[in-house]
């Protein structure tokens, strides 16, 4: 059965992304073009990560949506979904907009749908009995019925114009592996929510270790069977964080970028007890339940996944993040916050925003030249109508864009800012996914 959207068989991954232009799929059409950027993407995962690069497909397709998705199609979300190997034995399924994955057993069905999660399905799988089928919906949020037996081809390597793809299991050696040795026990089952091992520390640590994750077992081989293209908080109090105006600062010489940090858990935990972090807000927890923004992957304080499935509930909201000054100064984002080279008596100020004191001989910055509103989960950024104006840069692009005045601009990490002859860089405040 023939369908319009692209596919793509890539180190043994599957990839689908839809197609929702008019007409035949294009090479220059976006669904293509994404389709490329994502199969680059899985064979350098496959390449570091040989034996399961699962996990690593699902960080660097979060990675991928927050940095280049605009980019290749503006305004518009692009539908996709990955299925590769798990390094725990199962199939790890990755899901962004209109797309399902189904799996197949003997006489059941299990669905993943990415319409139904507030950014990304992120889950790892038992391998099923029958198949693994991913789908793009139809306008409808249809997807089409999965094949009752195998077809006559399949997709080794490349790219093609389908509906979905079907990998289904091979029967010979899952009735192998299924079977139970003489002398052991039968295989534990795969979890459903991944927690990737933590890197060990590279130097002594005083504080207890945190426990290593469980259930980590040998990869197999499911993404090696034949694939066919179908149709359609406990820490003690810092001193500095008791007050927000004293908020943790750091230089670093002349290289912007923050060294590591190892009481950045710390320092989180206690700006929030000490600070006004009593703003709640609709999030997701993480595994080690630490309230994070429903629309990422990860959890925003500890770089852990997030289930994406969970229901919504009212949490106490973290830092956002942290400016990066072009000396290396750093401010972790607390609270509202109005930056100029004398915000401290300014009229925002007064009105309880804390005051961002940046020094500069240009004479270009206004007293108080900019403010930052922490809004839900979005850091804005508002140009308060300065003499020579607010610039930004999109990670990524190389012009700079200036801001209307007193419209708000959301940042994303990499984002800079040019405020005077200074330069300033949004950064998350939690560490890379798993340290």
């Amino acid at each position: 059965m023939l369908g319009t959207h692209a596919v793509a068989r890539v180190a043994g991954a599957v990839i689908v992304v839809a197609h929702r232009g008019p007409g035949r799929l294009a090479p220059d059409d976006t669904a293509a073009i994404a389709l490329e950027s994502l199969a680059a993407l899985v064979r350098g995962a496959a390449e570091e990560q040989p034996n399961g690069p699962g996990a690593l497909v699902a960080r660097e397709a979060t990675r991928w949506l927050m940095k280049y998705a605009e980019q290749i199609s503006p305004g518009t979300p692009i539908d996709f979904g990955v299925l590769s190997a798990a390094d725990n034995g199962g199939v790890a399924i990755f899901l962004h907009g209109a797309v399902t994955a189904v799996l197949a057993g003997d006489g059941t069905a299990e669905y993943y749908r990415g319409s139904d999660a507030a950014f990304t399905v992120d889950r790892v799988a038992s391998e099923p009995a029958k198949a693994v089928a991913l789908f793009a919906d139809d306008t409808k949020g249809r997807i089409p019925d999965l094949p009752s037996e195998r077809g006559i081809g399949w997709l080794v390597e490349g790219i093609a114009q389908a509906g979905g793809a079907v990998m289904w299991s091979n029967d010979v050696r899952s009735r192998v592996r299924t079977a139970d040795p003489a002398g052991q026990g039968r295989r534990p089952p795969v979890p459903t929510a991944r927690i990737d091992r933590e890197p060990s520390p590279a130097q002594p640590d005083s504080r207890p270790a945190e426990p290593p994750a469980t259930g980590m077992q040998p990869a197999t081989s499911l993404m090696d069977a034949v694939t066919s293209a179908t149709g359609p908080a406990h820490a003690a109090v810092d001193p500095y964080a008791a007050d927000p105006h004293h908020a943790e600062t750091r230089l670093a010489g002349t290289n912007p970028a923050p060294e590591p940090d190892p009481d950045l858990q710390r320092r989180l935990e206690s700006t929030a007890k000490a600070t006004v972090l009593t703003v709640k807000v609709m999030g997701f927890k993480c595994a080690r339940a630490h309230p994070s923004d429903p629309r990422a992957a990860f959890c925003t304080v500890c770089g852990m996944p997030v289930d994406q499935t969970q229901a919504l509930a009212e949490v106490v909201r973290p830092p956002l993040g942290m400016l990066v000054l072009d000396d290396g100064m750093t401010y972790l984002l607390a609270a509202d916050a109005v930056i100029g080279r004398d915000p401290e008596h300014s009229e925002a100020a007064q009105r309880g925003l804390v005051p961002l004191r940046v020094d500069d001989t240009s004479g270009g910055m206004s007293r108080a030249h900019a403010e930052v509103h922490l809004v839900n989960w979005d850091v804005q950024l508002v140009d308060r109508g300065s003499t020579n104006g607010t610039r930004s840069r999109l990670p990524g692009y190389r012009d700079w864009i200036r801001l209307t005045p007193n419209q708000p601009m959301v940042l994303v990490p990499g984002t800079e800012v040019m405020i005077g002859n200074r330069v300033l860089r949004y950064e998350p405040a939690a560490p890379p996914p798993f340290g």
